[in-house]
């Protein structure tokens, strides 16, 4: 064969492998920016509930202030969050909160029989399993999204066109890892 034939086919398969790789990256990041929008959404879900069960709550558990506290506080950080880790922790926060609610509830059966609180609670517990299940879909993409940006020969198409590796959604409590104790 001639040069003349292996410079542009070699040409066409690097243009083709760009190409393919830049449009793949873009696919992961999206995909991504999708899984983390889907977890926001859930966040949102659950602390549009926290006034509900605070409101439920308030009149059973004077002296649980401080859980109460906990809550609101966790919705204010989730709200002014700017990054993934600092949205984690706002949610590990209401997550923990929200658990130590229902394991205190427990010593108030006026409260456990209370309608309002029954359903806020089922409520809260859907959307907990529906915000775990996202937090997992969400770190998924993330580690292809990453095995991407730092496999060879993608890592020179990523640098090229500066995608970087992401934050997975992590956990940090161990509240929240936790089951709540209940001392009766």
């Amino acid at each position: 064969m001639e040069l003349s034939y292996i410079l542009p086919a070699i040409l066409i398969v690097v243009v083709a492998f760009t190409v393919y790789s830049y449009n793949r990256l873009v696919g992961l990041r999206n995909m991504a920016d999708t899984a983390y929008s889907n977890i926001d959404t859930m966040l949102q879900k659950r602390f549009d509930l926290v006034p509900n069960l605070v409101e439920t709550v308030k009149g059973y558990m004077r002296h649980e202030q401080e859980l109460l506290e906990k809550i609101t506080r966790a919705r204010t950080d989730w709200l002014k969050a700017s990054s993934t880790s600092e949205n984690a922790k706002a949610d590990n926060l209401a997550a923990g909160a929200l658990k130590s609610i229902f394991a205190v509830a427990e010593s108030y059966p006026d409260l456990k029989a209370n309608q309002n609180f029954l359903m806020l609670q089922e409520e809260l517990v859907g959307i907990e399993n529906k915000i775990a299940y996202a937090r997992q879909r969400f770190n998924r993409t993330i580690m292809v999204l990453n095995t991407v940006i730092e496999s060879f020969p993608t890592n020179l198409i990523a640098n090229l066109f500066r995608f970087t590796k992401r934050e997975f959604y992590e956990i940090e409590s161990d509240q929240v890892r936790s089951t709540p104790q209940v001392d009766l």
